[in-house]
């Protein structure tokens, strides 16, 4: 199951403050905040999607992602892949490499993470 665009900003705050409560997730969104309305919506939803879950202490809710932020690009990224490249990495990395404007620079780093994966496999 996927998040929406503004559920996963919100996601992408709780990644960040690793536990919160509404007062917390409130605080971090830039001017105009949204509504504690339109942020409980959103947080109902999500627990419904099995990505957040809370604990009560009293009347508030301290609230905490269930699914790690690796995890869910990761699923992403290899949909992506497999939806829009013909589940071929190599496409995938030939159109990222050629369409994105990386540097010399970002090109060279991304050949060293590659090298290294590499040489991982091979032991």
């Amino acid at each position: 199951m996927n998040l929406s665009n503004t559920e996963e900003q919100l996601m992408e705050h709780l990644w960040k403050l690793e536990k919160a409560f509404m007062k917390e997730l409130l605080e971090v969104y830039p001017e105009p905040k949204p509504a504690t309305t339109t942020i409980a919506t959103l947080l109902k939803r999500m627990i419904d999607k099995k990505f957040v879950a809370y604990q009560e202490f009293g009347n508030s809710r301290q609230y905490y992602p269930l699914v790690k932020k690796s995890d869910y690009f990761s699923k992403h990224v290899n949909g992506l892949i497999k939806n829009f490249f013909n589940d071929s990495a190599s496409q995938f990395a030939s159109f990222f490499t050629k369409e994105t404007n990386l540097t010399e620079k970002e090109l060279e780093e991304l050949k060293k993470i590659i090298d290294v994966e590499l040489q991982k496999k091979k032991k």
